[in-house]
């Protein structure tokens, strides 16, 4: 198994202390983390793409430029790049730029977005954000591997012998197609035979388990082979410390900040305790063992082989997120690779 690190960088105070970060401390603080990410032993780390309060995640791409400035083999993956709010062309001048500069290290996962903003700022509607991201990502795909391109869409001008500059690293890149509800986006993974990252955050584990089970039985349909069917998942949150109990303890006021935000924002609550949401949510507290034996657990429904976990403190002191993402590392980690084999050399 795999393991990255993700980041949407939010910034609300810190639920406990009360402490506000600027916003440049803020993002200098998850550059901070993805360097540690690369020292820990993490493959990869991601950032995702939102375009309202509270996430300062609206360019992925320059804050993965800085990472891969700071670090030398650490994967960088976006989570996701909301295809249906860029210009397609835009967007791969951004990403082979960042390709080149990282020495091929990027990652690259989609989406077609979601919140309120991006009606006002994109003119994108909960009508038209399929199609978008539909039709971005295949003249992205058409961009990235092919220097001369005609090609005419719905949503920008036509493109009739366009070449691209520069060109990437990566002659093939590998999208993964994010997605928590959304079958249109896990169908048009199979029929291109892309890999998918079910989300894996909000809800219990069935609703993205039929999702998995859905993109599994469109890639039978699309003609592929079962077994290269590939499929990567989110987690709800981390806090590993020696014991359940004192993990549960002091993740406590972190999940009642969560609690309070989601219903803040509007967003659904679905665990209303600290001990309903370990117990079946994805979340990731507890003692090392028991986070081997949940991951197992997902992993039997969802068969996945590459996970994220929250690169966030969200409340944690920094010394107490560095002892929670070490004891991943040392305890957790090496058991889940030995167990769950990544397909490293596989491309699809």
């Amino acid at each position: 198994m795999k393991f990255l690190l993700l980041s949407l960088i939010t910034h609300h105070p810190d639920p406990v202390t009360g402490e506000w970060l600027s916003p440049s401390e803020r993002i200098r603080e998850v550059v901070d983390t993805a360097v540690l990410a690369e020292q820990l032993g993490f493959e990869g780390f991601a950032v995702g793409e939102r375009h309202e309060k509270p996430f300062l995640a609206s360019s992925p791409p320059v804050v993965l430029a800085d990472i891969a400035a700071r670090t030398s083999t650490l994967e960088l993956w976006t989570g996701v790049t909301t295809l249906s709010l860029l210009d397609p062309v835009r967007a791969f001048e951004d990403y082979s730029t960042l390709d080149n500069l990282s020495g091929g290290r990027l990652h690259l996962m989609i989406g077609k977005g979601n919140g309120t903003a991006q009606a006002d700022l994109f003119r994108v509607t909960p009508d038209d954000q399929w199609d978008r991201n539909r039709e971005g990502y295949e003249l992205f795909r058409a961009l990235w591997e092919n220097e001369t391109v005609t090609w005419e869409g719905r949503f920008r001008p036509a493109l009739a012998h366009a070449v691209t500059v520069p060109r990437p690293l990566q002659q093939r890149l590998t999208i993964w197609h994010g997605s928590a509800t959304s079958r249109e986006s896990v169908d048009l993974a199979a029929r291109h035979g892309d890999p998918i990252f079910s989300a894996n955050v909000t809800y219990p584990i069935e609703p993205y388990a039929e999702l998995v089970d859905h993109y599994r039985e469109r890639w039978v349909a699309y003609g592929y082979e079962p077994a290269d069917a590939r499929v990567g998942a989110g987690t709800a949150g981390l806090h590993i410390a020696p014991t359940s109990q004192e993990a549960i303890e002091r993740y406590r006021p972190l999940f009642d900040q969560r609690r309070a935000f989601a219903r803040e924002a509007g967003l659904p609550v679905v665990f209303e305790t600290v001990e309903d949401f370990v117990e079946r949510s994805s979340a990731l507290v507890g003692s090392p063992q028991q986070v081997i034996d949940k991951v197992l657990r997902y992993h039997e429904r969802l068969g996945h082989e590459v996970m994220h976990v929250t690169a966030d403190r969200g409340g944690l002191s920094v010394a107490e997120q560095h002892a929670s993402l070490e004891l991943f590392q040392a305890d957790v980690a090496p058991a889940l690779r030995a167990a769950i084999p990544h397909r490293d050399a596989v491309e699809v």
